[in-house]
C-alpha cells in the first residue's frame, strides 16, 4: 500500500458525524474504552462482506461501505435495540484514495443517520473483505429473539420483498430504484424498537424469507401459513417483471420468498397486539404486511390466492452448499 494503515485509519475514519457520551477512548487506541449506560442490555452483533460473495465486484465503494453498516444494524434492528457503536476490520488489495473516501462517506452517511459511532478496527491488506462489529443497548429483559412465536400469531414483514434479487437479477437492466434496495439497504431500526413488549418473535430478511422464518421457527418446532399472493411487492419491481419474458413469470413469487439481501423484518404478533402494531408501524415509511400465521405443524406451506399449494425453485441462500453463491 502507498499508504500505512494508520495513515489510511486518521485520513479517512477517525472524522466522523457521531461522537457519544459513552464512549470514553475511541479510535487511536489499542481498544476502545466504553460505559455501558444505566439500565440497559448490550446487544453485539458482526458479519462481513466479501467481494463476488456478498456484492458484485463492481459495487460503488459507497454503496459497499454503506451496506457493510447497514446489515449489521439490520441484525439489531431484528433485536429491538437502538444502535450505539461500530468497529471496522477493513482489507483491502490496494489503497486507492478515491475509493476509500468514497466507502467511508458512505459508512459514515449511515452512521450518522442512526447516531452510531465507530470506536475501532484494523486495517489489513488482501483480497477486498469488510467485516464490521455493531454494538447497540435495549432496556432489560425487552431483547426481541427468534424465539418466543406461539400457533395462531400473525406473520408480519416490513417494507417489500424481492427488489434486492431481482436487481442481482438483471443486473445491468434493472432500474435504479432496484439497484438502490440492493447496494443500499435501510435497517429499520426504528420498527423494531417500535415492536418491543408487542412482538413474540423477531427475525431480519437476509438469506430470504423462507429461510429466515424457518430460523424463527425451528427452534420451538413450529410451522406457518404463508399466503404468498399478500407478499408486499414494490411498483418496481411489478413493472420489472412485466418487461421480462413469460419464462421469468416464476420469479413473482420465488424472489420475494427466497431471493434474499431484503434487509427487512419478519415478525410474530399475537393476535391481541396485532392493531396496536399496524397502527404503530403505519406511522413509518416502510409500514409492515400481515402475510400468514404460526402453525402447530412443523414446515411452511406456500398457499396461492385460491387455496393451492406453492413449491418455490429455491428456500433462500446458504453458505457451503455447493453451487451456491452470493
Amino acid at each position: 500500500m502507498s499508504e500505512t494503515e494508520f495513515d489510511i485509519i486518521r485520513r479517512y475514519f477517525t472524522r466522523q458525524p457521531v461522537n457519544r457520551n459513552e464512549v470514553l477512548t475511541g479510535i487511536g487506541d489499542d481498544a476502545a474504552v466504553l460505559q455501558l449506560p444505566a439500565d440497559r442490555e448490550l446487544l453485539v452483533c458482526i458479519d462481513t462482506l466479501v467481494a463476488g460473495v456478498h456484492f458484485p465486484e463492481d459495487t460503488p465503494a459507497a454503496a459497499i461501505g454503506h451496506k457493510a453498516l447497514a446489515v449489521n444494524l439490520s441484525d439489531l434492528a431484528a433485536m429491538g435495540a437502538e444502535a450505539a457503536w461500530a468497529t471496522l476490520a477493513l482489507t483491502l488489495p490496494e489503497a486507492d484514495p478515491d475509493w476509500l473516501e468514497a466507502f467511508a462517506s458512505g459508512f459514515f452517511a449511515l452512521a450518522g443517520r442512526h447516531g452510531v459511532q465507530l470506536i475501532g478496527g484494523d486495517t489489513t491488506r488482501g483480497p477486498l473483505t469488510v467485516t464490521v462489529q455493531a454494538h447497540g443497548f435495549t432496556p432489560p429483559e425487552q431483547a426481541l429473539l427468534r424465539t418466543g412465536a406461539q400457533p395462531g400469531d400473525r406473520i408480519y414483514v416490513t417494507g417489500t420483498l424481492g427488489d434486492a434479487a431481482l436487481a442481482l437479477h438483471m443486473r445491468d437492466d434493472a432500474s435504479a430504484q432496484l439497484r438502490a434496495r440492493l447496494e443500499y439497504p435501510e435497517p429499520r431500526l426504528g420498527a423494531g424498537c417500535l415492536l418491543r413488549g408487542l412482538a413474540s418473535a423477531a427475525i431480519d430478511i437476509s438469506d430470504g424469507l423462507l429461510a429466515d422464518l424457518g430460523h424463527l421457527l425451528e427452534g420451538n418446532g413450529l410451522g406457518a401459513s404463508l399466503r404468498i399472493d399478500q407478499l408486499p411487492r414494490s411498483d418496481s419491481f411489478v413493472a420489472a417483471l412485466q418487461g421480462l419474458d413469460s419464462t421469468s413469470s416464476g420469479l413473482y413469487y420465488d424472489l420475494p420468498l427466497s431471493g434474499g439481501d431484503d434487509y427487512e423484518l419478519c415478525f410474530t404478533v399475537p393476535e391481541h397486539n396485532c392493531a396496536e402494531v399496524e397502527q404503530r408501524l403505519g406511522e413509518l415509511p416502510c409500514g409492515c404486511t400481515v402475510i400468514g400465521s404460526i402453525e402447530a405443524q412443523p414446515g411452511i406451506r406456500c398457499i396461492l390466492q385460491n387455496g393451492d399449494n406453492y413449491q418455490p425453485a429455491l428456500t433462500g441462500y446458504m453458505h457451503f452448499r455447493e453451487g451456491e453463491h452470493g
